[in-house]
């Protein structure tokens, strides 16, 4: 990892910790809450990763044997949808957490 980067992403996780108990000083009424975009950002990372791992995998498996390349695709297929729901219901529950978020009270 980069110089840049790692502070970057030290940064950012001092900045959530510290601010976490300030938000939390009232009740969590008042300030930003990141909760549900900070999951649904990690969720789609996640998923975007896991698609990338079937896709490359099943592109070295038919190169390696071309004659079942029907069956790894099908299998590809499956497993991506699979990815793809729970990433579709992580991405419901990320954004139903802030759902009793009021911030005028």
């Amino acid at each position: 990892m980069s110089q840049n980067l790692r502070v970057l992403v030290y940064g950012v996780g001092l900045f959530l910790v510290f601010a976490a108990p300030a938000l939390a000083a009232d009740g969590g009424n008042s300030g930003l809450h990141f909760s549900g975009a900070i999951g649904a950002a990690l969720t789609i990372i996640g998923a975007g990763w896991a698609i990338g791992k079937i896709g490359t995998a099943a592109v070295e498996g038919m190169a390696r044997q071309p004659e079942v390349a029907g069956n790894i695709q099908t299998a590809m297929i499956i497993a991506a949808a699979l990815v793809e729901g729970a990433t579709f219901f992580a991405l419901i529950v990320c954004m139903g957490s802030n759902k009793d978020y009021k911030p005028y009270n």
